[in-house]
C-alpha cells in the first residue's frame, strides 16, 4: 500500500518547509519544524535545509509564494545537494501537491502523508495494518488526479467526451472506494471482537496511559507492569494497544498503553484508530504522561486534552504524570533581562511550587521512569484512585481493604 501511494525515494535527504502566519509565530514554526525533522528521522529520512516564509495564509495554489517556491526549486535542483523529498509541515490539497510537483519535479510529502508512512512502517498486527491502510486510502482518494498524471495525455476534450484516461481515473476511484468499504467492515468486525474481549475482562478497574508521542508511556508501562513492552526513542513507537493486568497491594486492575497523540494529527488517523481509542474511552482513570523536559510540554498537554475532548473522554479522573525529571534543565535569566519568564527559566522546584502542582485541579506527580525515581509514590497515588473506584463497585470489599491495611 505504501508503494502504491508514493514513489521510491532515491536520496533520503529531506527539505522542510513551514509558514509563519498570524496563527503561528516564528518560534512556534521552528518548534513544529523540529518535530517534523524528528518525524522525518523516524521515517528513515535525513532532515536538511529548512525554508520558512511569512504569509497571511497559505497560498491556495502552491502553499508558499512564487518567489519562495523558485528559491526551493533552485536548491532542490542543485545536484550537489542530492535532495530526495520536500516535506511541508501542513496538509496540502490535491491542487497544491500537483502544482508543487510540476515545479520541483521531486517527491512531495506533507505532515499527514509522513505520519501515515511512519504508521505503515510501525504497524505489526492485522488490526493496526487495517487501520493504517484505511487512513492511507482515505488520504489517497481526493489526490488520485495527482497520482495518475501519466494518464493526462489520454483524457478527452470535455465533460461529454471522456477519453480512456478519465475512465481509468474513475475505475481507480471505484477500486479505492470498494477497499475503503471493505476495510471499514473489517475494522467493524474487529471492534466487535475487541468489545467482547473488554466485556470478558469483568469489572476490573481500567487505567489507560495517554500522552503525546515519545513522552515515555511504554517505558512507564514496562516499569509498572513488570512486562516487556516495546519502547524506543522514536515517535509512534506504540501503535497497537497493550493491556496488562497488574496488582498493587493485592488490588488488581488493568493497565493499558495507547498510541501517542501529536500536533496536527490527521483526521483520517483519529477515525481509523477509533477502536484503539475505545480503550481510552472505556478507561476509569487516565494517566496523562508528560515529558517535562520538552520545551513545548504545555502545548503538548493542550493537544492531548483537545484530542481527549474530541473523543468524548474529557470528564474522567486524570493523574498528570510529569516524566523525565532526570532530563529537565533550566537557564537562568540575566538580571537586566526584562522579558517574561519562560519554561526554561524555571527550576523544577519552582515549577512544582507554581501552576504545575495544581494544574486544572488535577492530581500531579513528578517522576523519572528511566531512573525509577518517585515510582513508589506514583504507585501509592494510583492505588488510592483505583481502590476508590473498586470499592464503589464492590462495597463489600471495603472491610477487607481496611483489615489488610491495618495488618500492613
Amino acid at each position: 500500500m505504501k508503494d502504491f501511494i508514493t514513489n521510491e525515494i532515491k536520496n533520503n535527504t529531506a527539505v522542510l518547509v513551514g509558514l509563519i502566519t498570524p496563527e503561528q509565530n516564528e518560534e512556534k514554526v521552528q518548534e513544529y519544524l523540529d518535530e517534523l525533522a524528528f518525524l522525518a528521522e523516524t521515517a528513515g529520512l535525513a532532515p536538511g535545509k529548512r525554508f520558512v516564509q511569512r504569509l497571511e495564509m497559505p497560498n491556495p495554489v502552491t502553499f508558499v509564494g512564487k518567489g519562495k517556491l523558485e528559491e526551493i526549486e533552485a536548491f532542490v535542483k542543485d545536484e550537489e545537494n542530492e535532495i530526495g523529498v520536500v516535506i511541508f509541515d501542513d496538509e496540502l490539497s490535491a491542487k497544491q501537491l500537483r502544482n508543487i510537483e510540476k515545479v520541483l519535479n521531486i517527491r512531495i510529502m506533507d505532515r499527514t502523508s509522513l505520519i501515515l508512512d511512519i504508521f505503515a512502517m510501525r504497524a505489526q498486527t492485522a488490526h493496526a495494518k487495517a487501520q493504517v491502510e484505511l487512513a492511507q486510502y482515505q488520504y489517497l482518494l481526493p489526490r488520485l488526479t495527482r497520482l495518475w498524471t501519466h494518464l493526462e495525455r489520454q483524457r478527452g476534450g470535455g465533460a461529454i467526451m471522456r477519453g480512456p484516461g478519465e475512465t481509468q481515473l474513475e475505475t481507480d476511484r471505484r477500486i479505492i472506494l470498494d477497499k475503503i468499504s471493505r476495510l471499514k467492515q473489517e475494522l467493524k468486525d474487529i471492534d466487535m471482537q475487541k468489545s467482547v474481549q473488554r466485556k470478558n475482562r469483568g469489572k476490573l478497574v481500567r487505567v489507560a496511559l495517554v500522552g503525546y508521542t515519545n513522552v515515555g508511556k511504554s517505558t512507564l508501562m514496562t516499569l509498572l507492569s513488570k512486562s516487556d513492552v516495546f519502547a524506543e526513542n522514536k515517535l509512534f513507537a506504540t501503535l497497537d494497544t497493550t493491556v496488562r493486568k497488574m496488582t498493587i497491594q493485592n488490588l488488581p486492575f488493568l493497565l493499558t498503553d495507547t498510541v501517542g497523540f501529536i500536533r496536527k494529527l490527521p483526521t483520517h488517523l483519529i477515525e481509523s484508530f477509533k477502536s484503539t481509542l475505545d480503550e481510552v474511552r472505556e478507561a476509569d482513570i487516565l494517566l496523562h504522561v508528560v515529558d517535562i523536559s520538552h520545551p513545548a510540554f504545555r502545548e503538548q498537554i493542550e493537544v492531548v486534552e483537545k484530542t481527549l475532548y474530541d473523543i468524548d473522554n474529557s470528564e474522567k479522573p486524570v493523574i498528570l504524570v510529569f516524566n523525565k525529571i532526570d532530563a529537565f534543565t533550566h537557564v537562568e535569566k540575566d538580571e537586566d533581562d526584562l522579558t517574561p519568564m519562560k519554561r526554561e527559566n524555571y527550576t523544577l522546584d519552582e515549577l512544582k511550587r507554581t501552576w504545575l502542582n495544581n494544574m486544572n485541579n488535577k492530581e500531579t506527580i513528578f517522576i523519572s521512569a528511566k531512573e525509577k525515581e518517585n515510582i513508589d509514590a506514583l504507585k501509592d497515588l494510583l492505588y488510592a484512585k483505583v481502590k476508590e473506584i473498586h470499592i464503589s463497585r464492590f462495597p463489600y470489599n471495603d472491610f477487607l481493604y481496611q483489615q489488610y491495611e491495618e495488618e500492613d
